[in-house]
């Protein structure tokens, strides 16, 4: 009995230490992510802006950048904002119909005629009228600052940086999708409109990269930015941000040899990408592989054999068998962001340099939390990086391919979509089949017959 007990006592003993890990891990987050109890107070300032502004020491700064229109933009915005303030809603004017009181402090009553004060004389309210509106940059900025606090839309000022070495000052509030500010680089850059240009975020400290997804909200997960972060964001060309759509054989049928890979066109690509893609149901590539995992708080790489499936990460436990019921969960992607690495050879002792990192967006700075795993080679760091992205995403992934090439080519977008239009009228039966077809199975057996000569040598035929 006394040794029962004690072992419950130890198990106990157990749990308590590691409830105690985890509540001190949420503590040292926690810590990074707010500023210091001793800051000075003379940094309140500083502390404020920071919420406001991205690539700057503050704010003020920030706007100094900000070229004159986006300025006047920006403070059109803010007044329209203070008016629709101001003014009372539908809901609220039918509530002063009906004789309801609205709750203290929302909307202030109109005075009586006899407790206003008395009217001024033209000039005067002229002048007062001239005074109010801000005539200098310097006036605009100072009103912003104000205005930007009072905002219920939360916006930033951020800056980009470019791969020449330029930057340009943007402003960006909670609204905007990055597809959206990408739109607004492609007008001041004068540049091209290629799917391949991305906005990318760099942490140096972790020594990491990631593309934005154009669906993405951008003032988010700039929002998990630590106080005071080195943290950059570049606009920069990136020819493997949509490589799944552009070559779906190479994620989809990368079992076979890279020779017969090559020789599929285009119209079996666009098979491909409506089979995965077009359906009710998403198939994420069946990829399985030895890739090396680093262990928590070591510069020590073990391989392990993992499986991708679309609700995360699978291993292989040491003497267990690639069946399904074997298979361990390494961890799910919904909570999770996929980074690219510089050097990890060098900084980790890593067995290549191929590597990437999942973690919480929130997570900047080194954690336990953090999962790094190399691949062997630059193929297998393509393949497995961006199939979990399509896993991760799914159809999200698609459509903003499908709204980056219609930005980029639109009259050969419209092309396209009366292409496959027709195509589909000609051949109802593969229409039928493209829709349903949604078991492992049949799509191997697609992926058979699109690897065959005879199925390639019918859509290389002219008309």
């Amino acid at each position: 009995m006394m040794l029962l007990c004690e072992k419950e006592t130890e198990k106990m003993d157990n749990i308590d230490a590691m409830f105690s890990d985890l509540l001190g891990e949420i503590d040292n987050l926690s810590q990074s992510l707010m500023p210091p109890a001793d800051t000075p107070g003379g940094n309140n300032a500083l502390q404020t802006d920071r919420t406001f502004s991205i690539g700057f020491t503050d704010l003020n700064e920030s706007l100094k950048e900000l070229e004159d229109h986006d300025l006047d933009a920006l403070m059109a915005d803010l007044a329209s904002t203070t008016l629709e303030c101001n003014f009372p809603t539908d809901q609220q004017a039918d509530s002063y119909a009906n004789n309801e009181i609205p709750a203290s402090g929302m909307i202030q009553q109109p005075e009586t005629a006899a407790e206003l004060p008395p009217p001024s004389n033209s000039a005067e309210s002229s002048g007062g009228l001239q005074m109010s509106e801000p005539q200098t940059k310097g006036d605009k900025i100072k009103l912003a600052l104000e205005k930007l606090k009072e905002a219920k839309v939360r916006k930033l000022i951020v800056k980009v940086l470019m791969s020449d070495g330029s930057s340009k000052t943007l402003m960006v509030d909670e609204r905007q999708t990055v597809r959206e500010v990408l739109d607004t680089l492609f007008e001041k850059t004068h540049c091209d409109c290629s799917v391949d240009w991305s906005l990318c975020e760099t942490n140096p400290e972790l020594q990491i990269e990631r593309g934005f997804e154009d669906h993405e909200h951008l003032v988010e997960p700039l929002s998990a930015w630590t106080r005071l972060s080195e943290n950059n964001i570049y606009f920069a060309s990136r020819p493997q941000k949509y490589v799944m759509f552009k070559n779906p054989q190479v994620f989809y049928m990368w079992k076979k040899k890279k020779a017969c890979l090559s020789e599929i066109n285009e119209q079996a690509k666009q098979l491909l990408l409506q089979e995965h893609f077009g359906g009710s149901t998403l198939i994420v590539p069946d990829l399985e592989g030895t890739l090396y995992l680093k262990e928590d708080g070591k510069k020590v790489w073990k391989p392990r054999y993992f499986v991708l499936r679309a609700s995360g990460i699978y291993y292989v436990p040491k003497g267990k068998t690639k069946s399904s019921s074997d298979l361990v969960c390494f961890l799910h992607f919904d909570k999770v962001n996929i980074y690219n690495t510089k050097h990890f050879k060098l900084k980790y002792r890593a067995p290549t340099n191929f590597c990437f990192m999942l973690k919480h967006p929130c997570i900047q700075k080194e954690s336990d939390y953090i999962k790094f795993l190399c691949c062997e080679d630059e193929h297998t760091l393509l393949l497995w990086v961006n199939s979990i992205r399509i896993a991760k995403y799914g159809t999200a992934l698609y459509k903003n391919y499908q709204a980056a090439m219609e930005r980029a080519h639109p009259s050969a977008s419209h092309k396209d979509t009366t292409r496959r239009s027709a195509h589909n009228r000609l051949h109802p039966k593969l229409q039928r089949s493209k829709t349903t077809l949604t078991s492992p199975r049949l799509t191997s057996s697609l992926l058979h017959l699109l690897d065959t000569h005879k199925f390639k040598a019918s859509f290389s035929r002219p008309g």
